[in-house]
């Protein structure tokens, strides 16, 4: 890997957690510089914030295609082009195929807002209050073919309060989000993170037997 490992980011919407790297990619101690941000909408919010940055985008609309593993082909050449160390999910709201996942398996990670393995998938912040929970947060995990399955690397928590309701409670996690990933992409970037052959995430030499936990900023 270079000085400075080349990242891609992939999004749908806002791009805050886009915004959060590009602010940590622009500091003089960053190990990663962002390469390429591509969206599958071309109204994506997060790709004025790539060109206010000066990062080159691509838009690859998902419609036109007849599969979902015919965009994961185009997407998959657009990446290859630009051989980015390691490809960050920011928001990117497409299930990705099996086979575009094992092409870039231990290089892609992805943000979660739940405490993983609990609430996989839409919804989080509702569902937590539902059930009562009294914390609730964000993972980082390596992407694998099972959706918000891979192995969690890092975990940012939140106390839940009694006047929450899902839009103040999401608001919460989400500056804990724009905390976390930067520094799990810092981690690969400096080779302090990988995935082992045993499907772990590994840091600093060891084996996560659980993922890292970080309590809310004050």
């Amino acid at each position: 890997m270079s000085a400075r490992a080349r990242l891609a980011v992939l999004i749908s919407g806002s791009g805050s957690n886009l915004q959060a790297l590009i602010d940590d990619s622009q500091r003089a101690d960053a190990p990663f510089e962002i390469g390429l941000v591509i969206s599958n909408r071309a109204d994506a919010a997060g790709l004025e914030r790539a060109g206010r940055a000066g990062i080159p985008t691509q838009t690859l609309s998902h419609r036109g295609f007849e599969t979902r593993a015919a965009y994961d082909t185009a997407l998959a050449e657009l990446l290859a082009a630009q051989a980015p160390d390691l490809i960050a999910l920011a928001g990117f709201m497409r299930i990705l195929t099996p086979g575009f996942v094992e092409q870039w398996q231990g290089r892609m990670l992805n943000i979660h807002p739940s405490l993983l393995p609990n609430y996989r998938g839409l919804h989080t912040h509702a569902r937590v209050l539902e059930a009562g929970d009294p914390w609730h947060g964000a993972t980082v995990h390596f992407v694998t073919a099972e959706l918000d399955g891979g192995p969690a690397i890092l975990q940012a928590r939140v106390p839940v309060l009694a006047d929450d309701d899902p839009a103040r409670l999401a608001a919460r996690v989400l500056a804990e989000e724009h905390r976390i990933y930067p520094l799990a992409v810092r981690w690969f970037a400096e080779g302090r993170l990988v995935l082992g052959s045993d499907h772990r995430a590994w840091f600093d030499e060891q084996p996560l037997s659980a993922p890292v936990i970080l309590d809310a900023s004050a």
